[in-house]
């Protein structure tokens, strides 16, 4: 009984509580309470203390503990939404008069994004330049300008990273070496080099000196995001802003960098590298490469025998060195922008010999020619960044009296199979004697059109391949008129017709050799070198010989046919007079009118002069003057 009067009490409590509820909802609801109104500017400047304070935060982390990689890719994403949104937007027919500054403006954008970050994207931007004569005029100019150099970190970092690779510092009394210049001598994208001095060992009768490579601390930590970022923005060039095949190179670049982070491969390359000119006598007594210490080497740090010389970038003092300062061919000689270097005024310690070298700037270029001819046909062993800063020209050990050629810097190599280096040699072969059909079927199988194209950019000379049902003087009736009418076009339509040729020409991208990239920079550094110094030697024959020859020495030829490829090297080695004869005939008008102290245009100004026409031409690109050198 008592429980069930408790239950119903309850009941009673529950249900009045309810009601009381209902009741002050009601008249809350007819006469609602005004409660204060917060203050809103408070809250705006709390909330942007938060936001300011949190991107601060977020900045000092990835400056501090990520080498600023975050704000690197928003600069490059950003950079790059505006490049597209730029084209989008005014590269139409209606903004035609405006189309330069179009292009000029990416340039500019293009550029100072590059210096900007520096580290890898010079190394890709330079990867880009290898191709600038396919870029808009501005670009080529902005890219002419992009070397690898870039200011050096300071002493304190290069301390962290011995501590890191040796557990000790470079100097001092548990120092690596004797003597470590805390200044560095050179300072590039990804490393800096400074002058050292071993300490002596029993045995030792003179004092060591070496260059030791130090990796930039800040480069290991951007390099994947750097590379994320490239892959990332040459997507959007391809699929959003130009429309063009560009991405396929993509990871055969991105590879080749990233291994030069690695100074044990660096090591190794140039290691391989002496073994390959030890072995052929041309070049074993004229070419050098530098010893490596291994003892004092490791991923980050390489360590390399000091060798004292003249960087081929110091024109005056090559001229010096082979006595050749009143040459008026090679002074009157025009001399491509493209090949300075910054590396001109780094501080190599040098004593001229007392006499002048023999063999003169003709000895000299003959003896680089052959050596990349042999890298690339011979060994299929490339190296890939010969510009002039990293060659030096020194008095040879063993023959005082003659140059020699010492090759630096190895962290950049292209290794190419044997078929891929047959066919090259069997190209430059055709290319040289005009073969249509071996030139057609082998661009055929590398996935590229227009193979009279193709000829011309490799050898960088004009190429009109013969064939039995071409009419030549109809071929060359049609390129004049396709010139005029490209002369005539606007802008707009002249971009648009260089864009479907560029199609036309880059076919299957998926089967063009990747290796032509580089192989494509090396030739035209090696060429803006030999034009640098009035192109001194026939660049192409000697490159030519060494593609033919290279025919003749495959090692699974049977005897009847290593018979027929040394018949055709003799036969092809006639073919070459004709363009002897051209060649001599540049020079006696380089060396006749230098004596009347005019300037005169050498072979490889010739050649450039009529292929920048041609591109204009076939492909409708407005080449800038020197961008064939590289």
């Amino acid at each position: 009984m008592s429980t069930s009067i408790s239950l119903a009490r309850g009941f009673q409590s529950r249900a009045s509580r309810d009601a009381f509820r209902v009741f002050r909802g009601l008249k809350t609801t007819s006469r609602p309470i005004e409660k204060p109104h917060p203050n809103r500017f408070r809250q705006y400047v709390r909330r942007t203390g938060y936001l300011v304070a949190g991107v601060a935060t977020l900045y000092a982390v990835d400056r501090v503990f990520n080498a600023s990689a975050i704000a690197r890719n928003a600069r490059t994403l950003y950079t790059c939404a505006m490049i597209t949104l730029d084209y989008k937007i005014n590269f139409t027919e209606a903004n035609n008069d405006h189309i330069p500054e179009l292009h000029e403006r990416v340039a500019n954008r293009m550029y100072d994004l590059f210096t900007s970050n520096g580290g890898a994207y010079i190394k890709v931007g330079q990867a880009l330049a290898a191709n600038a004569a396919f870029l808009p005029k501005p670009v080529q100019e902005k890219f002419s300008k992009l070397f690898d150099d870039a200011p050096q970190v300071p002493y304190s970092e290069i301390l962290e990273v011995f501590q890191a690779e040796f557990g000790r510092p470079p100097a001092g009394p548990n120092g690596i070496f004797e003597v470590f210049e805390e200044e560095a001598v050179a300072s590039a994208s990804i490393a800096q080099v400074h002058k050292a001095k071993l300490r002596p060992v029993e045995g030792d009768t003179e004092e060591k000196w070496v260059a030791v490579k130090v990796q930039k601390p800040a480069v290991a930590k951007q390099m994947n995001w750097d590379l994320g970022a490239y892959r990332l923005v040459m997507w959007m060039f391809e699929n959003w802003a130009f429309d063009l095949p560009v991405y396929f190179v993509v990871d055969f670049v991105s590879d080749h960098i990233r291994r030069e982070l690695d100074f044990l491969l660096e090591a190794e390359n140039a290691k391989q590298t002496a073994r390959f000119v030890s072995s052929e006598p041309r070049l074993s007594q004229t070419v050098y490469i530098p010893k490596v210490y291994d003892q004092f080497t490791t991923k980050r740090v390489l360590t390399a025998e000091w060798i004292d010389g003249v960087r081929l970038s110091d024109r005056a003092g090559i001229r010096r060195l082979i006595g050749a300062e009143k040459d008026l061919i090679t002074l009157k000689a025009v001399v491509p922008a493209s090949v300075d270097s910054p590396h001109d005024s780094l501080p190599i310690s040098f004593s001229y010999p007392a006499k002048p070298l023999k063999g003169g700037v003709k000895f000299i270029m003959q003896t680089m020619v052959e050596l990349f001819s042999a890298q690339m046909f011979s060994w299929g062993w490339v190296h890939c960044d010969p510009h002039p800063g990293n060659v030096i020209i020194r008095p040879n050990p063993q023959h005082p009296t003659r140059p020699q050629l010492v090759l630096l810097d190895h962290g950049l190599y292209v290794r190419v199979n044997d078929e891929f280096r047959k066919d090259w040699s069997a190209l430059w072969k055709g290319l040289l004697v005009a073969d249509y059909n071996i030139v057609e079927q082998i661009t055929k199988k590398w996935g590229v059109g227009l193979p009279d194209m193709f000829a011309s950019v490799t050898l960088a000379k004009p190429v009109k391949l013969s064939k039995k049902d071409r009419d030549l003087a109809k071929e060359q009736q049609k390129l004049k008129k396709e010139l005029t009418e490209y002369m005539n076009m606007s802008q707009y339509e002249q971009s648009v017709v260089m864009k479907k040729k560029l199609k036309v020409f880059l076919t299957d991208t998926d089967r063009m050799p990747k290796e032509l990239i580089f192989l494509m920079r090396n030739m035209r550094i090696v060429q803006g070198n030999n034009q640098s110094f009035g192109s001194p030697v026939n660049r192409i024959k000697i490159t030519g010989y060494w593609a033919s020859r290279s025919l003749t020495r495959a090692s699974n030829l049977t005897f009847s046919e290593r018979i027929r490829e040394y018949t055709n090297h003799l036969a092809f080695r006639g073919v070459m007079i004709s363009l002897d004869i051209a060649f001599w005939t540049t020079r006696i008008k380089q060396w006749f009118w230098a004596k009347f102290g005019r300037m005169a245009h050498s072979f490889e100004d010739e050649l450039e002069k009529t292929m920048r026409g041609l591109m204009k031409g076939t492909l409708g690109m407005d080449v800038e003057t020197g961008v064939f050198n590289g």
